[in-house]
Formats: C-alpha cells, sequence, structure tokens
C-alpha cells in the first residue's frame, strides 16, 4: 500500500482510508471485525470515524479492535452533528466540543485522536470561539491535528486566517464528499487545498454505491444505501445520475475493471487526493474497492471518465478559459 503525506502535517497515512461509518448499525460487531482485518490485511492504517456512526456505537467497536495496534493506526472522529436531545448537544461551541471530545476518547479507549474534524458548520457559534476550543484540544494531546468537513472553501480560508491572525492551531486537511458525480469539489475546495498544503480525505467515491455496478437507469436493486437510506436517496436521486452510472459500468466492462474498483482509483488519482475514503457494509462489497490500490490508472483512461459527466463551471464562471480561450486569443486572462 502506498502512503502520502497528510498535507503539511508529516504524518504518513495509506492512499486509501476505511470508513466506519457502516460499524454498529448495518454491520454487526463480527462484521466490523472482519472488514477492520480485510483493510490491515491490505495495508489501510487510516481508519475515519464520528461520533455520530451509529450514535457513538462506530468508535466503541473501533476502539475495541484497534486496542491491541494502536500505535500502528491513524484514527479520526469527528464533532459538530446532534448526538443527543439536549439543545447544546450538538453544534461547535466550546462547550459541546470538549464534552465531546471526551465522550469519543472514552468510547475509543484511547488518550488521543490524530485528526479531529468539525464535522459540519455551525452557523450559531462564531468560527473564533470554534477554532479557539479545538486549539485548546490540541494543546492538550488529545487531537493532534485538525480537519475540517462539509464546509465550503471560502468558509474554511475565513477559518484558516482566523488561525493564523490569532496564533491558533489550523485545520490541516478537509474532507469533502467527491466522485465522479459529485465534483464541486473541483471549483474550489481541491485547487484550495494544493495551493495552501492540505491534506484531503475525501468521502463517498462509489457516490454511495451509485457506482458499484448495481444501479443504472433501469436497474434500481430493492436493497442497498440509496433505497434504504433517505439522506442517499435524496442525495443522488437525479435522474441523470444513473445513466451515468450506466456508462460509467460500461466503460469499466471495456477495461476489464470492476467499477467500483475504478470508481475509487479515479479519485485516488487526483493530484489534491491524499486518500479516499472507503466504506462497505461486509467484506463482498470492500474487495473491488480495496483493489483500487493497485490500479494504473492512465491519463487517458482518466480523461475518459471525467467525459462521462460535465466538468463543474469554475469558480468565476469564465468557462470558456478553460478551453484556452480569453482575451488575446490565448488562455490568459486580461481584465
Amino acid at each position: 500500500m502506498e502512503h502520502r503525506l497528510l498535507g503539511a502535517t508529516g504524518l504518513r497515512v495509506s492512499a486509501l482510508g476505511f470508513g466506519t461509518m457502516s460499524f454498529g448499525d448495518m454491520a454487526d460487531e463480527k462484521t466490523s471485525m472482519a472488514l477492520y482485518r480485510s483493510a490491515r490485511d491490505a495495508g489501510i492504517d487510516f481508519f475515519d470515524c464520528a461520533n455520530v456512526y451509529s450514535a457513538g456505537r462506530a468508535e466503541e467497536i473501533l476502539g475495541r479492535l484497534v486496542a491491541a495496534e494502536r500505535h500502528r493506526v491513524v484514527l479520526t472522529t469527528k464533532v459538530g452533528f446532534p448526538m443527543g436531545q439536549d439543545p447544546n448537544d450538538r453544534g461547535l461551541s466550546r462547550r459541546h466540543i470538549f464534552q465531546s471530545v471526551d465522550a469519543s476518547l472514552k468510547r475509543l479507549g484511547t488518550d488521543r485522536v490524530e485528526v479531529l474534524f468539525v464535522h459540519t458548520l455551525d452557523p450559531a457559534t462564531p468560527v473564533e470561539e470554534t477554532l479557539r476550543a479545538l486549539d485548546t484540544v490540541v494543546r492538550q494531546g488529545k487531537a493532534l491535528y485538525l480537519g475540517v468537513s462539509n464546509w465550503a472553501a471560502w468558509q474554511i480560508a475565513r477559518a484558516l486566517g482566523a488561525s493564523e491572525r490569532e496564533g491558533l492551531a489550523a485545520f490541516a486537511c478537509v474532507q469533502p464528499m467527491y466522485s465522479l458525480v459529485k465534483r464541486q469539489a473541483e471549483v474550489e475546495i481541491l485547487p484550495m487545498a494544493r495551493a495552501v498544503g492540505l491534506g484531503v480525505v475525501s468521502y463517498s467515491p462509489l457516490g454511495g454505491g451509485l457506482l458499484s455496478g448495481k444501479y443504472g437507469a433501469d436497474r434500481r436493486p430493492e436493497r442497498g444505501r440509496l433505497v434504504e437510506n433517505r439522506m442517499y436517496a435524496e442525495r443522488y436521486g437525479d435522474d441523470l445520475y444513473y445513466h451515468v452510472a450506466d456508462g460509467f459500468a460500461a466503460l469499466a466492462r471495456e477495461v476489464g475493471a470492476h467499477p467500483a474498483t475504478l470508481a475509487v482509483a479515479w479519485v485516488k488519482a487526483h493530484p489534491a487526493v491524499t486518500a479516499p475514503i472507503l466504506g462497505a457494509r461486509n467484506v463482498e462489497q470492500l474487495e473491488p474497492a480495496l483493489a483500487a490500490a493497485g490500479f494504473q490508472m492512465t491519463p487517458d483512461l482518466y480523461a475518459r471518465i471525467a467525459a462521462l459527466v460535465p466538468t463543474p463551471p469554475p469558480a468565476t464562471d469564465r468557462s470558456e478559459e478553460q478551453r484556452g480561450v480569453a482575451y488575446g486569443g490565448s488562455s490568459e486572462t486580461y481584465k
């Protein structure tokens, strides 16, 4: 398994990560153990978790699995989404961050996580309060690095500026949604990450299973996340996505690769991405995604896959410049 630097941290992580959202829910403890073992046997040492996954059970299971080799694995967890009915049991306030981190460490059975992510934006809390609380968590050694998930690029940039201005621990990595059918991160988040040296551990490289080969315009299985989970059904509900899945599956057959392998390998090949995060409810689902570790993605194949969906417009909407058309007849911009 290839290892890559996580941004500017000096920490090296496997080029594929494993997400534990299924632990304690779609995967019972025995199945979770088998998934963990398969990931470790493939060389994965980066395991992503969150307090909200299975209402804390995922952290408990992951903690038991890593106990015998804690020093050999990299763990993350997250804070932000509701963990109870109390009005303060959510968000990114100083109070909730401190309570959440201590509860997560107890469930994980460890004294620290390598990365603590803020899982969502909290518009009710000033970003400076959140950053000061996170800085305290780092100074206490309860998290070695900080990350941010599900924020827009401008919100991340604003936080980075505030951290620098106040001398606080800053976000070291980002965790955006990114797949062939969800390419919004290419517009600003991925370029920003490359420009300022942030690691990128993207999630949902299979589009919630859409790119696994099971779905198409006329193929909708009776079971699966896109059928059973309302959030995923809404996220990937556009019929266009299912036509893309058909074209993608046909291309995978042409090149002799499993669609899951190809989908993960495509995300992994983006120059800004440190490690796509894999997820599965059983080992059979996981195996083709693990094969992406050794898949050789050529520039031609990468471009053919990308061409299956429209390239997102640039942040400025000057899409003609992507085709080399600008003032003066070149790709240079003169305003």
